[in-house]
Parts: C-alpha cells; structure tokens; sequence
C-alpha cells in the first residue's frame, strides 16, 4: 500500500463500520459511530505528525517524552465534516478550526462552494482536512487547491469511508498529502456515491 494511504485494519474499527454502514442504524449509533471511527483515524494519522522532545518533572522524578511540535488548523468541509471536528478536537484541544462549505452539483457531479472563511496566510498550520466521505474527491482537492494558495504544506486528509478512484483522484494531484480513512470501497455508483458506502452522510448525521 502507498506510504501516503492508510486504511485502518481493526476488529473494533470493523464492529462500527458495520454500524456507521447500516442503514437501520439510529441516528444515535450513527453519531457515536462517527464520533469513534473519526477519532481512531486521527490517532492512526498522527503517525506522521512533528513531535519534538521534551523534559520535565513529574511529582516523583524527572522524565522526558515527546509533545507535538507544530500549530494545527482542522478544516471540516460543511456540512458532514463537521461530526469529525469535536472527536477530533479532544486530542488538539488548542486547533483553529475553519470552514469550507461545499455542495455536490447532482448532474456534474462537481463541487459548488457557498461558505469559505480560510484566511489569506496559513503558512504556519499543519491542517487537517475533514470529510467523511472521499467519492470522486472534488470537494477535497478543491479544499486542498485553496490551502496551497493560502501556504498551507503540510496536509492529511482524514475520512471515513473511501472511494478506490477517490483515493487515486487526490493522490494524482497531491502526492504528499497523507491519505487516512477507515474504509476503502471499490467503485461509485451512477449518481456518484460509494458503493456500498453508508449512504448521505450529512443527512444520516444530522437527522435531515
């Protein structure tokens, strides 16, 4: 598998695959699934993240460890990106958060931005880009097109399920941004969803 892709393998992480997944899941167990799962591929992403050493005291004797090394932005793409940003956010309590708003044109299948509050200069920020579903990839390489003009270098992609040509579609024009999800499909159907995905992810979260 490419350094740059990594799909969780867990029996745990499978258990709420299987919940996020299922259609006659509560809205309830549909939240805690994405709330568990989102966490899960953050600690796995953090594999690459900049730690640097540090020493100090505990109430017993001195010890050294490592902490993170660097300022996180985390980018949820609205809406279904933002059931990824609090799990996330109890490990980087300290993260900006900012915005991108984007919906899917049904007959081009293209992303339509209506809401963006990226800064100008985000040179400083590791950024995590949110979404919990990578299908063609549109919304999230247009996301990444703007982090770059903002310059943003260092960027994961974190996601729940994936498509296989979703996957290829951002790693084509992105080789370095790190790719992390917890499921990876095979195809999309006609309309542009993955196959067997879980269905509208937005619409599942938020109970619309």
């Amino acid at each position: 598998m490419d350094p740059f892709l990594k799909v969780l393998d867990n029996p745990m992480v499978s258990h709420w695959l299987c919940n996020l997944r299922n259609k006659n899941s509560s809205n309830v167990v549909f939240r805690q699934a994405v709330e568990l799962l989102s966490q899960a591929v953050f600690l796995e992403a953090a594999s690459n993240f900049d730690f640097k050493n540090s020493s100090f005291e505990t109430p017993v004797g001195p010890i050294s460890g490592n902490v993170l090394n660097q300022e996180f932005a985390i980018v949820p793409i609205l809406r279904a990106g933002i059931g990824m940003v609090d799990p996330i956010l109890r490990w980087l309590g300290d993260a900006r958060v900012y915005h991108l708003g984007a919906s899917r044109n049904h007959d081009t299948l293209e992303p339509e931005f209506y809401y963006d509050k990226l800064p100008k200069d985000m040179s400083k920020f590791h950024c995590l880009v949110l979404d919990p579903m990578l299908a063609t990839g549109g919304s999230v390489l247009e996301t990444i097109r703007r982090l770059r003009k903002s310059g943003v270098r260092k960027i994961n992609f974190l996601g729940l399920i994936g498509s296989k040509n979703g996957a290829a579609n951002l790693h084509a024009e992105f080789p370095d941004v790190s790719i992390t999800l917890a499921a990876l499909d095979e195809e999309l159907n006609h309309k542009g969803y993955i196959n067997p995905g879980l269905g509208d992810a937005g619409d599942r979260f938020f109970n619309t």
